[in-house]
């Protein structure tokens, strides 16, 4: 696949907690899991992951808002929640599936990570299919253009998702335990991802598992 060349070598970025022997790592997990009918039990699970590979999993449904809260107020208080745990993690691993619509991640999810992004995190992404996005969405030649059934641009970049998230992540491709063993790898090499590219290059590469 065109996407494999374009990895390459990563900038300096700040040690982790696991990286100064201080403790563990810890990665918030984000993505549209926390919809899941069974969200509560696939967060543990992802946790449980974490803890395998000796990262701590920072779980956007471990805070629990107040019973009391208007739905504004409620959701105000899981933005601040959840902004705050991504101040407090090391790392940012999201899932980037699609989610409503072919080739849309989460806007929720794609939010966290360019907050992630500004506070320089490294940021690391999965996803089951790195087919290039022009491929994924249905879309018809025009005179300026692919454009999808809605009549907009499609991007062709050779990307699996738009090109703000693609450059801003390492994208591997599988699931979080894929992900997770990708992050560890490039921990034990002494090479943290970053997120702030020298030059906006996408990272992406293949894991198994």
């Amino acid at each position: 696949m065109a996407q494999g060349s374009e990895r390459r070598t990563l900038p300096h970025h700040r040690m982790t907690v696991a990286d100064d022997g201080a403790g563990k790592a810890r990665i918030y997990l984000a993505g549209f899991d926390v919809f899941r009918a069974d969200a509560l039990e696939y967060g543990r699970s992802l946790q449980r992951l974490c803890a395998s590979l000796g990262f701590e999993g920072l779980y956007p449904l471990d805070a629990v808002a107040p019973a009391n809260l208007s739905p504004g107020d409620k959701a105000t208080w899981i933005y601040r929640a959840n902004v705050a745990a991504i101040r407090r993690a090391d790392i940012v691993m999201a899932n980037l599936g699609d989610f409503r619509g072919v080739g849309e991640p989460d806007s929720g999810t794609a939010f966290e990570l360019g907050f992630a992004a500004a506070l320089g995190k490294p940021i690391w992404a999965y996803r089951d299919d790195l087919t290039a996005l022009r491929e994924r969405v249905p879309c018809i030649a025009t005179a300026l253009g692919d454009v999808c059934e809605r009549g907009y641009l499609v991007e062709d970049f050779g990307l699996s998702v738009n090109l703000m998230l693609a450059c801003a992540a390492q994208i591997v491709e599988g699931g979080p335990l894929a992900c997770l063993r990708a992050i560890a790898d490039a921990q034990g090499m002494g090479m943290p991802p970053s997120s702030c590219r020298r030059g906006g290059e996408s990272q992406i590469r293949k894991a198994s598992g």
